[in-house]
């Protein structure tokens, strides 16, 4: 029997990452955070001294990158670029626009490909992303799709950097949240879609709990075993 993946796609501030996360943690699963691989490109191609518009400038650092993912002990997953925690420094905005900048890139998708395929491991896989369940993984037998409005996931993001104590404005949020959306779901390459059998879920008005709870009972559905 084949190791079993579900991908969790969706643009950011939908919920994906949360879901994928209590997904991975709920079944023992591995968890590949896609989304990281293009943040950590970004910034190390800013800790190199490559411009993002050197797309073969950014695809040599993409191919030659030197990163780890560990589980923290309260469960939290940190990234590590050269054995240097850059969990901080990559979950900004800054490091959002840069990874939707490098995402654009081709040769950039080529290079991080199978080193996202490498995750599928046993027991399981729970891939988190944005084209997991369209190009990653296009055959994973269970697919879903997280949505939410742009004004929701900007208030959301809004509220998760006030806490962590920085400056933000909710009007720019906003702004950049629809150009990102927008840059992600017209490139040519891995465009921000649902796949043609994914689940489509959205969480505008809905809780996470309530949310997850309705990826379990597909879970359950499909992989009644578990």
């Amino acid at each position: 029997m084949s190791t079993p993946v579900i991908t969790v796609d969706g643009p950011s501030g939908a919920g994906k990452g949360t879901v994928a996360h209590q997904l991975s943690r709920q079944l023992g699963w591995h968890l590949l955070d896609s989304g990281a691989l293009y943040r950590v490109t970004a910034y190390a191609c800013t800790q190199e001294g490559v411009d993002l518009a050197d797309h073969a400038g950014v695809a040599a650092v993409a191919r030659r990158l030197q990163v780890d993912f560990v589980i923290a002990d309260n469960g939290e997953v940190l990234v590590y670029y050269r054995e240097q925690d850059a969990s901080r420094a990559i979950r900004t905005e800054a490091g959002g626009r840069g990874a939707s900048t490098v995402g654009t890139i081709p040769a950039v998708r080529e290079a991080l490909l199978a080193r996202q395929r490498d995750f599928l491991q046993a027991p399981g896989l729970v891939a988190d992303g944005r084209d997991m369940g369209t190009v990653v993984f296009p055959s994973a037998p269970l697919k879903f799709f997280l949505v939410a409005s742009a004004e929701e996931r900007a208030e959301r993001r809004y509220k998760q950097l006030i806490d962590k104590g920085e400056s933000v404005n909710l009007a720019r949020l906003l702004r950049d949240i629809e150009e990102r959306d927008e840059r992600d779901s017209s490139r040519s390459i891995s465009p921000l879609v649902p796949a043609d059998d994914a689940i489509v879920i959205d969480s505008t008005a809905t809780p996470i709990a309530a949310v997850f709870a309705k990826v379990m009972a597909d879970v359950h559905r499909i992989f009644p075993e578990l």
